[in-house]
């Protein structure tokens, strides 16, 4: 099956997770929008619990919603028409068209994905009635030969949509050439007709050093290296596991912010805006033992709020939490985060671990309670806080949670059209908005109340949007990859195959 006949296309494809697809792929969309084209990002199977909210209340995975925002389009659920949350190590969420299809274990997916290929072909084919270009996202590797046969991510959805692919080595792990190498050689033959070029991704030093290694390269494999791209110092979301903000153990600024490394952290994202403040150092902490002092602690999102709770409480960092809160240390909650900080979480149907009818106690530092159904939120959000220190702060968000939350305290926030949202009493905060921090109005006045409150002067700087701010690395992103990338080359290959 061949696609648009207008529609180009190019497909990235990586020997690894973590080898680079998703930032080369959001390069490659601001490119092809600098150079005039109306592009749009796709990738068939995403997993990830980052996910986002579209304007027509839809759930998809952020990568693709970065790479639409480095097009300059409106992120489209189109883009990403499977999403895989997982829930433990061999279940997850499956969500088609936006839409949550059910809950399934890894081997009922395998058998059931097939099944897909329907939608996943009428929202490619759609989105390229629209679009001069898409720019295609594989997923893990190409070369998984337990999982070929059946691919629809990968090498399979490349056939089906008629794609060339290039293929890309994450050299700053070490052993790039084998990497190629071998995932050139584990492909069958019309797979390996299909690559067009290989790049090495995340190099750092000269690249003069790497030539006599890519020419053998190339003479064993029978394809061009396309490009040689650097170690980028860019900072652009990043859905993956393996991001490296979560590895932060100490960021030294004057306001030492400490969010907890939940099992299964969800949109952690939310708090790039912060990172990206001067005042605020952000650090992802797992045990008691790295919490130390900070001025502030946040519970994030999760994929399953009871488990993680179960997993606070035995590990020793919910005692650690209540201590530093009976000290005063703010605390805020997100989404999964702040249904823990309330009195009970109920779970009659056993959704949250398998456990019909279990009550758990939560943090007891709302007064809040959360019973889990099956019901999904998705929906956009305007809101402002209402009262305490961070009141009249204006934000765009959304909310995308099992389960409904009562409060008789006092609401963080108000929504647009009058509805109260979350709950603040004293220096604990809780809502279920994610992106709060993105139109920049909550980031300056949480800085400004935290320096504050260690006697530290608030930054002078006007504060830019996370908006503004992503746009320039997206533009800064698409400079270093066109100096690296062959570009004429991936024209010529995707004119090839039209």
């Amino acid at each position: 099956m061949s696609n648009h006949k207008q529609t180009r296309c190019i497909m990235v494809q990586g020997t690894m997770s973590g080898a680079g697809k998703s930032l080369l792929c959001t390069a490659l969309c601001r490119i092809f929008a600098q150079d005039g084209l109306r592009v749009a990002p796709f990738k068939s199977q995403n997993m990830a619990l980052n996910s986002y909210v579209t304007r027509d209340g839809l759930e998809m995975g952020r990568a693709q919603v970065v790479q639409a925002q480095a097009a300059g389009v409106e992120p489209d659920v189109r883009m990403n028409p499977i999403l895989l949350k997982p829930s433990s190590d061999t279940g997850s969420q499956v969500i088609v068209q936006g839409k949550v299809r059910g809950q399934m274990p890894a081997s009922q997916y395998f058998r059931y994905k097939k099944q897909l290929i329907p939608e996943i072909l009428d929202a490619y084919h759609s989105l390229a009635e629209a679009h001069d270009v898409i720019v295609i996202e594989g997923a893990g590797s190409p070369a998984e030969i337990n999982l070929k046969a059946d691919d629809i991510v990968n090498m399979g959805l490349a056939k089906l949509v008629n794609a060339p692919v290039l293929l890309a080595g994450d050299i700053d792990r070490g052993g790039v050439f084998a990497q190629l190498y071998g995932t050139v050689a584990l492909l069958d033959p019309e797979e390996r007709r299909r690559i067009g070029g290989m790049v090495i991704n995340k190099f750092r030093g000269d690249p003069s050093i790497l030539r006599p290694g890519l020419s053998m390269l190339e003479e064993r494999t029978h394809l061009p290296v396309l490009g040689v791209v650097p170690f980028l110092d860019v900072d652009i979301d990043d859905e993956d596991s393996l991001a490296p903000c979560l590895s932060e153990a100490s960021v030294h600024k004057p306001v030492d912010i400490a969010v907890i490394r939940l099992p299964r952290l969800s949109n952690f994202t939310d708090f790039t805006p912060l990172e990206n403040h001067p005042a605020l150092g952000v650090r992802y902490v797992k045990d008691v033992s790295e919490l130390g002092y900070p001025d502030l602690i946040v519970l994030p999102g999760t994929k399953n709020t009871i488990e993680d709770l179960l997993w606070l409480r035995q590990n020793g960092l919910e005692a650690a939490i209540l201590k530093a809160s009976a000290s005063q240390t703010p605390i805020l909650g997100v989404c999964g985060g702040y249904q823990m900080l309330g009195q009970t979480l109920q779970d009659p149907e056993g959704l949250e671990g398998g456990v019909p009818g279990r009550t758990l106690r939560g943090l007891g530092l709302l007064p809040t309670s959360t019973t889990f159904t099956a019901a999904k939120t998705r929906t956009r959000v305007r809101a402002t806080v209402t009262e305490g220190p961070l009141a009249g702060a204006v934000m765009e968000g959304y909310e995308i949670h099992m389960g409904c939350t009562q409060t008789d305290g006092t609401p963080f926030c108000h929504q647009e059209n009058g509805v109260a949202e979350g709950c603040y009493c004293s220096h604990i905060f809780g809502t279920y908005l994610h992106g709060l921090f993105d139109t920049g109005d909550l980031t300056v006045k949480l800085a400004d109340w935290l320096c504050m409150r260690k006697g530290i002067a608030p930054q002078q700087a006007v504060a830019v949007s996370h908006a503004a701010y992503q746009q320039r690395q997206f533009d800064v992103l698409a400079e270093k990859v066109r100096e690296a990338l062959d570009m004429k080359a991936v024209y010529r290959l995707m004119e090839e195959y039209q």
